[in-house]
């Protein structure tokens, strides 16, 4: 076990509420990755090129024991942007079958490649999604697919999907099951071979890990093809020579992850319900987007009538980081798909806050944010009437 976690956020003065973004990287993994870090290309036949084979072997092992998979079945990936199109993509381009099923919520590493396929070869169908984030109908997965791809838990809400009926339902007739565990793994129990999908994403630094590195779990039958052809590694799924030093530390983060979950959910939920009753007694008018079953550190929260770029830039001036609930591209704020899919009007969606709690967060850090979230929103909305 590592040593606790420097205070590296806190020690710089803020608040840091935004873990679903990304979560500090363990001391545990900083100090694998150091120790790794001069380790040579892991493909190479001479005594250097196997003793990084070994290390990389070490940590497929650890993954998988963490993941409830088979080291074989674990591919080290860049991102966990990446192990998602490998999974999508991979496992239509495996198929052949002009169909796809997903959900509107996905994350974008999912839902865009499930949009490019439907404007290009194949016929998408939609799971439909209820006020409370939650996949409801699951009559689309009767029919074969090639894939069908639904995420564990929602990256703004943090809505827990039921994976085991889609997965249950899909295989009934034959058709493979990505799972988006990004949000998941490290945070709640997660089994490979338990919950049968055929692929499945995760990313290390939303658990501790190290940025720029993925995993994405794969069975042995049907396998998803590659969608970057090159020399052949990671069982040809994800050519390209893999970081040693980052897969050791994604291990030993998930190790740490895992091993401290029972007694952190319980803190981080209470943290997470603390945060969520103070907001209501600040600011009645509030809207909670987060609904169970949902993972324990999310807080998605509406303010209807706010400016969402004002709660930030107001937060953050305060010492507070948070997130918005709604999507920003090319400068523009736009009402974010999920809660859109939900149901919600563009006046309450434009005011949303994502408030993420984590292994850093302590109850001053939620103190500092419920003294300044009435103040906030008053002025925030001040702003959204201009």
């Amino acid at each position: 076990m590592c040593a606790p976690p420097a205070r590296t956020l806190n020690l710089a003065g803020m608040a840091y509420l935004d873990h679903a973004a990304t979560t500090p990287m363990r001391q545990c993994a900083v100090d694998v990755w150091v120790e790794h870090s001069g380790a040579l290309n892991a493909g190479s036949p001479h005594a250097a090129g196997r003793r990084a084979n070994a290390v990389l072997a070490d940590a497929r092992e650890r993954v998988a024991a963490a993941l409830g998979a088979d080291p074989v079945e674990v591919v080290f990936t860049g991102s966990g942007t990446e192990a998602n199109n490998i999974g999508v993509r991979g496992l239509y381009l495996a198929s052949g079958i002009p169909r796809v099923i997903s959900t509107p919520i996905e994350h974008p590493a999912v839902l865009e490649p499930v949009k490019a396929l439907g404007q290009t070869v194949a016929e998408v169908a939609w799971l439909p999604v209820g006020r409370d984030g939650h996949v409801r109908d699951l009559a689309a997965l009767d029919e074969p697919a090639a894939v069908a791809a639904v995420m564990w838990a929602n990256n703004e809400t943090g809505a827990i999907q039921p994976v085991g009926e889609v997965v249950e339902r899909a295989s009934a007739a034959g058709t493979p099951v990505h799972v988006d565990a990004v949000q998941a793994v490290g945070h709640v129990p997660v089994d490979f071979h338990a919950c049968g999908a055929t692929t499945l994403a995760a990313s290390a630094h939303k658990f501790g890990g190290p940025r720029g590195t993925g995993i994405l779990l794969a069975r042995r039958s049907p396998a998803p093809l590659p969608v970057v052809l090159g020399g052949g590694q990671e069982r040809g799924i994800r050519s390209g020579t893999v970081d040693v030093a980052s897969a050791a530390a994604t291990a030993a983060a998930l190790e740490e992850a895992v091993a401290e979950m029972g007694r952190e959910r319980a803190r981080v939920r209470g943290l997470r319900d603390a945060l969520l009753s103070g907001v209501a007694a600040a600011v009645p008018e509030v809207i909670v987007a987060t609904q169970e079953p949902a993972l324990d550190g999310h807080a998605h929260m509406m303010f209807p009538g706010a400016n969402a770029d004002a709660l930030i830039m107001l937060l953050d001036a305060a010492g507070i980081e948070v997130a918005a609930g709604s999507a920003c591209a090319s400068g523009v704020v736009r009402m974010s798909h999920v809660l859109e899919t939900m149901g919600f009007t563009e006046r309450e969606a434009m005011g949303a806050l994502r408030v993420t709690v984590g292994r850093t967060t302590t109850s001053d850090d939620v103190e500092r944010f419920l003294a300044a979230i009435a103040g906030v929103v008053e002025r925030a909305r001040a702003a959204g009437a201009i």
